[in-house]
């Protein structure tokens, strides 16, 4: 069964930091190109960052480039998202995203709700 499990939201104050997380089972994950992406209130989802197999090749929406920071543990399957100098505009449902080759499979966690507030 495969499973995206994402963890590390919460409330946070401007300029904070948060570190999320997506443990991924059921598939090789080694194998599979890994994304976050968010929705905020209101909006259509957005990418936010993305990391290669091998995670040679890192990419990032230009809102958030300089403060998130994408990596991935192949021996522990899991994706991290680095979360720095938040600002209320980052406040959103933050999804993992799992893409395999040939973009034969596409797979999706529940989501973690940031919040940036004071």
């Amino acid at each position: 069964q495969v499973q995206l499990v994402e963890s590390g939201g919460g409330l946070v104050q401007p300029g904070g930091s948060l570190r999320l997380s997506c443990a991924a089972s059921g598939f090789t994950f080694s194998n599979y190109r890994m994304s976050w992406y968010r929705q905020g209130p209101g909006k259509e989802r957005q990418l936010v960052a993305r990391i290669t197999t091998a995670a040679r090749l890192t990419s990032y929406a230009d809102s958030v480039k300089g403060r998130f920071t994408i990596s991935r543990d192949n021996a522990k399957k899991t994706v991290f998202l680095q979360m720095n100098n938040l600002k209320p505009e980052d406040t959103a449902v933050y999804y993992c995203n799992a893409l395999g080759p040939l973009a034969a499979n596409d797979y999706w966690g529940q989501g973690t709700q940031v919040t940036v507030s004071s």
